[in-house]
């Protein structure tokens, strides 16, 4: 069972994610110009993090203590949803690294791909998982009062892999290597363009080019960075569950997750 400041502080992190998200739709809705193709992929992850604040918000203010077809439906959503933002947000590293490194045209058809596995595949995990009655009661192990896998699953640690962790842990590493190869991408072409002699004098003239370039590669160190930070607590409780560890129940960890 969840203290009540641990379920606040949970409560309030899911509505700011809930608005955040709402913000993203809404400046899409708003704004026809703003519509290319990586706020697009952004749109598609907003709408994923929205159904799984929603869904969290339900769970942690239920607390559930059993499963029930109400846990059942909200562990469902959140896996869905949960397992889905994890596919977007690799696609939207996978995108900038196919047009900025390989250069190579990206039209319908790799936005197409994108929605078959980043909504497809979650979609049939998340099937499978609900037909075969693993989603359910998990005594907030290896969440924050919502339910997921079922507790009493022989093959649970499968299931808790399948319908998150192994695209978080994949994530962790996918992440992290496209944007370490955007960002060498971009420092060499930054490099050939000022070896060229015909470009100096233009550059010289430009005060802000090397103060915009040193902020676009910090903005692609943060991404996979904050991505990680956000996402650790979460493989952290997951590895204590693992190991029976009592630190699993840390409110600290608890609120981070």
């Amino acid at each position: 069972e969840l203290y009540t400041s641990e379920r606040v502080v949970v409560l309030v992190s899911c509505v700011l994610s809930f608005l955040g998200s709402s913000v993203l739709v809404c400046t899409h809705a708003l704004w026809p110009e703003l519509r290319t193709r990586p706020r697009q992929l952004l749109l598609y992850l907003s709408l994923a993090d929205l159904l799984s604040a929603l869904s969290y918000f339900y769970g942690v203010l239920q607390d559930f203590d059993r499963t029930s077809w109400d846990c059942v439906l909200q562990g469902a959503l959140s896996t869905f949803s949960n397992t889905s933002s994890f596919f977007w947000t690799m696609a939207i590293a996978l995108y900038l690294y196919i047009t900025i490194v390989r250069g190579s045209p990206t039209g319908t058809g790799l936005l197409c791909c994108f929605h078959v596995v980043s909504w497809g595949v979650p979609l049939g995990i998340t099937a499978a998982a609900v037909a075969l009655k693993k989603i359910g009661y998990d005594a907030s192990n290896v969440s924050v009062g919502w339910c997921w896998v079922n507790l009493d699953a022989e093959d649970r640690l499968l299931w808790m892999l399948l319908t998150g962790k192994v695209w978080e842990i994949l994530a962790y590493v996918t992440l992290p290597v496209l944007y370490i190869l955007i960002k060498k991408h971009i420092n060499r072409a930054v490099s050939i363009l000022l070896s060229l002699s015909e470009y100096r004098p233009i550059l010289s003239r430009a005060p802000a080019f090397q103060p915009r370039t040193s902020i676009a590669d910090k903005k692609l160190i943060l991404i996979p960075v904050i991505f990680i930070i956000l996402r650790i607590w979460s493989t952290v409780r997951f590895i204590l569950t693992l190991c029976n560890s009592p630190a699993v129940r840390n409110s600290v960890l608890v609120v981070l997750h």
